[in-house]
């Protein structure tokens, strides 16, 4: 049986730090559940765990790895400033709530959730992290739903450039003009909703490419984002899914199969946009 742990590669960011390029996300996962789902992610073989301060499930978090008996350095925990929480002082409180939750020393990657340029505070925020960063107490810091412009605003004031740009990416909404910014700045691109929350299974080229390969619609699209450089947090609560999400090192996807699924991008489809994520 093929050990995942070892099969998931590693991306290098651009402080050097190495990130596993497929973890686990929690989003919309109640934290009495967030324990169980973590563990059983574990016992699959992620090392990856994604979460955030307004998912409300920091603590299961905390627990699932408390429980799990996995050395602390195998494990790559990020977690994010929730909108409310920007501004220097208030991020670096933000921050310190989190690791507590988490029952942490230290974060493996920290993110500035959505830039809310109408709060003006993106930039405190990021000099927070920028402290916490040369603290020691996160071994990467980055962003999250950032575009271009608001990379642009960063960078022309910061010292640290961010090491990941996580952002709704799947076939449907392949964010090109994000993607080439991140290219631009050597920020790594990690996709939120990787899957569409379903929505892109069911589409034909998907289910084609599926059958030729032996696999599921899912790890098709998981491929797909993985052959181009990708970290991807697909979530599942089902253990069988937890499962087939990760065992997507098997198989390869030709030049032509991932242009068919290139192309299933067109206007008026966005795909879901949690209303959550985009309170102020």
């Amino acid at each position: 049986m093929t050990d995942l742990t070892t099969a998931v590669p590693a991306i290098t960011l651009n402080n050097g730090v190495r990130m596993p390029q497929l973890g686990f996300g929690v989003y919309q996962v109640p934290d009495d559940e967030t324990t169980s789902a973590v563990a059983t992610a574990l016992d699959a073989g992620y090392r990856s765990i994604d979460t955030a301060a307004i998912y409300g499930n920091e603590a299961g978090v905390g627990r699932a790895i408390a429980d799990s008996g996995i050395a602390r350095d195998d494990l790559f925990i990020t977690t994010k400033i929730w909108n409310s929480d920007q501004g220097y002082d208030r991020a670096l409180r933000a921050f310190d709530d989190s690791l507590a939750k988490l029952g942490l020393e230290q974060l493996d990657l920290s993110l500035i959730h959505w830039p809310t340029p109408e709060r003006g505070l993106y930039l405190d925020t990021w000099r927070a992290l920028e402290r916490l960063y040369a603290d020691g107490r996160v071994r990467a810091i980055g962003v999250s739903n950032f575009e271009p412009e608001h990379l642009d605003r960063l960078l022309a004031s910061s010292t640290v450039v961010p090491a990941v740009n996580q952002v709704e990416l799947h076939p449907a909404l392949q964010n090109r003009a994000t993607v080439a910014a991140n290219e631009r700045h050597g920020i790594v691109t990690e996709a939120w909703s990787p899957l569409a929350q379903g929505a892109v299974l069911g589409e034909a080229s998907v289910v084609d490419v599926a059958a030729r390969h032996g696999v599921t619609p899912a790890q098709v699209v998981l491929r797909w984002h993985l052959q181009q450089g990708r970290v991807v947090i697909p979530k599942s609560v089902t253990p069988s899914r937890i499962a087939e999400n990760l065992d997507v090192f098997g198989f390869e996807l030709a030049a032509d199969e991932l242009a068919v699924i290139d192309m299933l991008e067109r206007d008026g489809r966005t795909g879901p946009h949690p209303a959550e994520f985009h309170a102020a």
